[in-house]
C-alpha cells in the first residue's frame, strides 16, 4: 500500500517517524463510540439529501451508476452563508515560526472534546489516481455538515472494487502514514475569528475549524498530498495538463498553471472547435515525475465555478454538487439552479469525471511544455522563456491578482497584484523545493516555458479566443517569435494591438517596475519565515540581470 495505516505491535513507538503530537490527537479522534464509519458513495448522498437545509433538485445526475450512485439521484445544492470562499489568513503551519505545537495541540484537544456529544462521520478516500502514486486520506466531521464529507468523497476517489486493488498493488512510500484531518465548521474561537487550519505536514495530518467552506477541505487534503509527492520524486502541480493528439502522429503534453479565475480550467477544457483530438488528465491538481516525466492526477472531478455557466449550458449535465449558489423553480415547477453568481460570487460546483469526454488518469509521455499563466498589465500574450533558471524563476515569481475565491484579512487590497509562486499557496515545504524540481525540468527534460498573460496587456482585455489561438500556434508548432526588448532568453508572439514598445517610456518604466517586483519579491524570501523560502543565488542574478537589460534599452 502507498501510505501506512495499520502498524505491527512492536511498529507503535512514540519514536516511529510517522507519530507525532499533532497527528497522535487527531488520529485518536477518529476511533470514538460516536464516530459513524462511511463505507459507500450511496450512503454519504443519502445522508448529504436528508441533511438540514440541503436543496434535492430536480436536476438529474448523469449517468449516476457510472459516479457509483443509485439511478434516481439528484443534484444536490448546499449553501454556506457570508463565507464563499478560502481564508489564507487563517493557515497555520507546523515548523513555520510563530507556530507553537503546544498551544495549537490544546486547542485541537478542546475541538474534539467539544464534540463528544456529537455524532461524527468518518469517510475514506484515495488521492491519485495510478499505482505510481496514491495515498490514503480520511475525514472526520460532524453530522449536519453531511454536504462537505459527500463532496469530499465525490472530489477525491471514494472507494471501490478496482481502486481497492489498485491501492494494494501501488507503490509503498516509505515513512508516510495515511492523511487524517479533523474538521467541525461550528468551531469558534476568539483567536481565529476567520477560522483555523492548521497543517502538521510532516505527518500528513490537518485541523479544519470553523470552516464551512468546501475548498478549504479540497486545497486542505491536497495540501498534504503535495507534501507527500515533494518528498517522493514528483513536482506537485496546482494547474491542468492536457495531450493533443494530432494527425500527424505527435503528441503534445502541455501543463498551465494558475490560481482560480486564471483560466486554466478554460485552457484545459477547451476543445478548439473541435480541431483537436484531445485526453484531459486534470485541471487542477496533479504531480510530474522528476524520474522520467510522466503525470498522474490527484483528483477524479472537478470542482468549477458555476459563474460562467448559464442552466441552459450542457456542462451543467455533469454536476453533482453544488456549494453558494442560488436556486428557482423552471416552467415545469422544477427546482433548478440559478446561477451566472446572481446569489453571491464564487458559486461552485464539482463535476464528474464524465464532463471531459476523453479523460485518463496518467500521461505516461513527458510533458513537453509547461505555461505560467499570469495577469502582469506589462507583459504580451504570449511570452516564451528560453533559460531554464529564468523559467524556473518565472514561476517562482508568478504573478496575478486576487480572485473571489479568496476571504482576505481586513485591510488587505483586493485589486492588488500578487506574486503566488507557481500558483500553488498551498505548498508546506521550502520554495527552493519547488525551484529546483522545475528547473530540472527545463533543463535535464527539454520541457519548454511559456508565460500566457490573460489579463489585460496596458489596459487592454485579452480575450479567450486571442489565448487559445496562440496555445494552437505552440501545439502545430507554427508560433514566429521576436525577441523581446532584446531580452537575454525572452521572446513574444506579435500580436495586433498587444505590441510591447519599449521605446515608449511609460511602457518601459511599467515593465521595469513589475520585473523589480519580482526581484524584491526574491529578495524578501531571504529573511520572510526566517528564510525558509530562500532561493539560491542564481535566482535573483537571472531577474536582476531582466531588470539591467531593461533599463538599458
Amino acid at each position: 500500500m502507498a501510505t501506512i495505516e495499520h502498524f505491527k505491535i512492536s511498529e507503535i513507538k512514540a519514536k516511529n517517524p510517522i507519530n507525532s503530537q499533532i497527528r497522535s490527537t487527531i488520529e485518536t479522534g477518529f476511533y470514538g463510540n460516536n464516530v459513524q464509519r462511511i463505507s459507500t458513495i450511496k450512503e454519504a448522498y443519502k445522508l448529504a439529501a436528508a441533511s438540514p437545509g440541503t436543496i434535492v433538485t430536480d436536476i438529474p445526475v448523469y449517468k449516476p451508476e457510472e459516479i457509483g450512485l443509485d439511478p434516481e439521484s439528484k443534484v444536490l445544492l448546499f449553501n454556506d452563508g457570508k463565507v464563499k470562499g478560502r481564508a489564507a489568513a487563517a493557515r497555520r503551519i507546523l515548523g513555520e515560526p510563530g507556530v507553537d505545537q503546544e498551544e495549537y495541540a490544546g486547542k485541537i484537544r478542546e475541538a474534539l472534546y467539544d464534540t463528544r456529544y456529537r455524532k461524527l462521520y468518518h469517510a475514506t478516500a484515495y488521492i491519485g489516481l495510478d499505482k505510481d502514486f496514491m495515498v490514503k486520506a480520511h475525514l472526520l466531521i460532524p453530522e449536519n455538515h453531511e454536504n462537505i464529507m459527500y463532496s469530499w468523497m465525490l472530489n477525491f476517489q471514494y472507494i471501490t472494487e478496482h481502486f481497492y486493488d489498485m491501492y494494494k498493488d501501488s507503490k509503498l512510500l516509505e515513512n508516510e502514514g495515511d492523511i487524517y484531518i479533523f474538521s467541525d465548521p461550528d468551531w469558534k474561537h476568539p483567536d481565529h475569528p476567520m477560522g483555523l487550519s492548521f497543517f502538521d505536514p510532516q505527518h500528513n495530518c490537518a485541523a479544519i475549524l470553523g470552516m464551512r467552506y468546501f475548498g478549504e477541505h479540497k486545497k486542505g487534503t491536497l495540501t498534504l498530498a503535495w507534501g507527500i509527492a515533494n518528498r517522493h520524486g514528483y513536482a506537485s502541480c496546482h494547474g491542468g495538463q492536457k495531450r493533443y493528439n494530432l494527425s500527424d502522429g505527435r503528441k503534445v503534453v502541455l501543463g498551465v498553471f494558475g490560481l482560480s479565475g486564471s483560466g486554466k480550467s478554460t485552457i484545459t477544457h477547451a476543445r478548439h472547435d473541435g480541431k483537436y483530438d484531445i485526453t484531459v488528465l486534470h485541471d487542477d491538481a496533479f504531480v510530474i515525475s522528476t524520474e522520467d516525466g510522466s503525470s498522474i492526477a490527484l483528483e477524479p472531478s472537478y470542482f468549477d465555478k458555476t459563474q460562467d455557466y448559464p442552466m441552459d449550458s450542457p456542462d451543467n449535465k455533469f454536476l453533482l454538487t453544488v456549494q453558494n449558489t442560488g436556486a428557482t423553480l423552471d416552467e415545469n415547477g422544477n427546482v433548478v439552479l440559478l446561477t451566472e453568481d446572481v446569489r453571491n460570487g464564487n458559486g461552485r460546483a464539482i463535476k464528474s469525471k464524465l464532463w471531459s469526454p476523453n479523460r485518463v488518469d496518467k500521461f505516461g509521455e513527458p510533458c513537453n511544455a509547461i505555461m505560467w499563466i499570469m495577469k502582469d498589465p506589462t507583459l504580451p500574450p504570449l511570452v516564451k522563456i528560453n533559460s531554464p533558471v529564468l523559467a524556473s524563476v518565472m514561476g517562482a515569481t508568478l504573478a496575478t491578482k486576487r480572485t473571489s475565491a479568496e476571504r482576505l484579512a481586513e485591510g488587505v487590497d483586493p485589486n492588488a497584484l500578487v506574486v503566488e509562486p507557481y500558483a500553488n499557496p498551498f505548498r508546506t515545504y521550502p520554495l527552493a523545493e519547488d525551484y529546483k524540481k522545475f528547473k530540472a525540468l527545463f533543463e535535464e527534460r527539454n520541457v519548454a516555458c511559456y508565460i500566457i498573460n490573460t489579463g489585460a496587456f496596458m489596459g487592454k482585455k485579452v480575450t479567450k479566443e486571442t489565448t487559445l489561438g496562440l496555445v494552437e500556434q505552440i501545439v502545430e508548432g507554427t508560433a514566429k517569435f521576436e525577441s523581446l526588448g532584446n531580452l537575454s532568453g525572452l521572446e513574444y508572439i506579435p500580436v495586433e494591438g498587444f505590441e510591447p514598445d519599449f521605446n515608449d517610456a511609460e511602457y518601459r518604466k511599467q515593465f521595469i517596475a513589475r520585473m523589480k517586483d519580482r526581484a524584491q519579491f526574491i529578495e524578501s524570501r531571504n529573511t520572510f519565515k526566517e528564510g525558509f523560502d530562500k532561493l539560491p543565488e542564481e535566482a535573483l542574478n537571472a531577474m536582476n540581470k531582466v531588470v539591467s537589460e531593461a533599463e538599458q534599452i
